[in-house]
């Protein structure tokens, strides 16, 4: 019996692209100044110096560079800021994204709150905030801490195009999997077994 060919199979790894987060993202994810300062009031947290933060990290990303700039070749300072940028971005994502989910739990939980049958969402004791009250709360400091997140990443962007002089784009590195290959050759070999 003349075995089956099967075709000529690379054995490369299987890469995926990890896609870093952009600055689009983090706006997506963050609340701008304005909203940011309706929250501040709303709240009667302090409202925050949007453009000096962005300002100030726009000015401490050009420093930096200006003060590598004799130790760092021009290829050596892309990669660098491309990092420190990279990191500025990511950590305002990352903090937008649990505003949004803090968001989405204040809202569930006041509209549970709203609803007069249920026990368990009434008010707490005398001078306790409700589990509702608490939640709002925590989406607001949310707010306010991921828009100051943003504004920084926003200054680390600006100083990023400034020295570089491009537009600063996340790396996408490939994730190598490994694990990919040998599933693969599992399934196939058992397929064969079955016939």
């Amino acid at each position: 019996m003349a075995k089956p060919s099967t075709p000529n199979r690379s054995n490369t790894r299987s890469s995926q692209i990890r896609k870093g987060a952009t600055l689009e993202m983090v706006r997506l994810t963050c609340p701008d100044a304005t909203q940011a300062s309706k929250i501040a009031t709303s709240f009667g947290t302090a409202v925050v110096d949007s453009e000096g933060i962005r300002s100030l990290h726009e000015r401490l990303i050009v420093e930096t560079a200006e003060s590598l700039s004799e130790g760092l070749g021009e290829k050596a300072m892309q990669i660098h800021l491309q990092r420190i940028v990279g990191a500025f971005v990511g950590s305002a994502h990352g903090a937008g994204q649990f505003y949004s989910r803090a968001v989405t739990e204040a809202r569930d939980a006041t509209a549970k709150a709203s609803n007069d049958a249920r026990d368990e969402d009434l008010d707490g004791p005398v001078g306790y905030d409700s589990a509702a009250q608490r939640k709002r709360e925590f989406a607001a400091d949310m707010g306010v801490q991921s828009h100051a997140l943003r504004m920084a990443a926003e200054g680390a962007v600006a100083a990023y195009e400034q020295v570089i002089g491009e537009t600063w784009k996340p790396f996408d590195r490939p994730v190598e999997n490994p694990g990919a290959l040998l599933d693969r050759k599992a399934a196939e070999t058992q397929m064969a077994a079955l016939g």
